[in-house]
């Protein structure tokens, strides 16, 4: 099944966001494949819509940041993008405020996580700014850095105010954050897009698939795993207690033993939720995390599906 790719634009306020859709809608354009834009402004007015042209379908999302108090509205607007527009990609451009980990949870419903393919966050990054963070608060200049430290791509934008000495230390930074994304040092955010197009790639296997964020097999990445079978409820709460720390979050429809239909399930910073359901919904569940052995989480899920099988036929599992 072709999934439709999703760009996530992150980077703080004025560090070129817009200016880099514009391109990426040019791009697409020439291209003749069918795009779709979903915008996020703190405020209750658009002032960057304007620069999405009518040919593109527009969502946008007004009066707060949809990694927090949208996300609810940010599934409904995605699903509807998906069933009726049908694009080939989505760009999400996020507000400065906005964490790369948060967005990517909101994105990643588990209704539709296997019609859609990740390709990575790019983030833009005021290279004045950034050189000049220590005058910012503590949590303005912990943003930047989450910013930073979960792209794929950065693209440091103002290139042309640094010095060369500027332009060293602002590049030695950023990779030392994040040595696994690319970085350039530009002007109104004109990078090769060719390399944005090539951002991630997606392994599958079985009824498992894995979108990873990094161009390597390392950093943020997402994992969506879709039930064949219900599981026992505690074989599966001693699976989360097995959890890496670098699990940030998963989410989906868990069917239990003896239930008629599935749960809801969020886990997030060590601590699992459950609202029971009172319709069938898609058994799937999408986590989110850094540096984790993905293959091995997938093999500890098969075996809670196949010890349950075992336990109906009644076999010890």
């Amino acid at each position: 099944m072709k999934r439709t790719e999703v760009y996530i634009l992150a980077g703080f306020l004025g560090s070129g966001k817009t200016t880099l859709l514009k391109r990426l809608l040019e791009d697409e354009r020439d291209s003749g494949r069918k795009v779709a834009v979903m915008m996020n402004e703190l405020g209750n007015v658009s002032i960057d819509s304007d620069e999405v042209g009518d040919d593109v379908a527009l969502k946008e999302l007004l009066g707060g940041c949809i990694c927090c108090t949208m996300s609810g509205q940010v599934e409904a607007q995605l699903q509807g993008l998906l069933q009726l527009e049908k694009p080939d990609a989505i760009y999400i451009e996020t507000t400065g405020a906005a964490h790369p980990v948060e967005v990517l949870d909101s994105v990643l419903s588990p209704l539709f996580a296997n019609m859609l393919h990740v390709k990575g966050i790019i983030s833009t990054v005021d290279g004045r700014r950034w050189l000049d963070k220590g005058a910012m608060g503590p949590q303005l200049q912990q943003l930047l850095i989450e910013q930073v430290r979960h792209a794929d791509y950065l693209i440091v934008n103002k290139a042309g105010d640094l010095s060369d000495r500027e332009q060293a230390d602002v590049s030695i930074s950023l990779q030392g954050l994040n040595p696994h994304a690319k970085c350039v040092l530009t002007n109104f955010s004109k990078v090769p897009l060719r390399d944005l197009r090539g951002l991630s790639h997606a392994g599958e296997k079985e009824n498992s698939h894995v979108t990873r964020l990094q161009t390597k097999d390392l950093g943020l990445s997402s994992f969506v795993h879709t039930f064949k079978n219900p599981v026992k409820r505690e074989r599966f709460d001693e699976f989360l207690r097995g959890m890496p720390d670098t699990v940030y979050r998963i989410k989906g429809y868990v069917k239990f033993e003896g239930s008629s239909y599935p749960d809801l399930f969020q886990f997030s910073y060590g601590m699992p939720s459950y609202i029971k359901e009172d319709m069938n919904m898609p058994l799937n569940i999408v986590m989110i995390g850094e540096n984790i052995d993905w293959g091995k989480i997938a093999g500890q899920l098969r075996s809670l599906e196949a010890g349950f099988a075992s336990y109906e036929k009644g076999i010890e599992p």
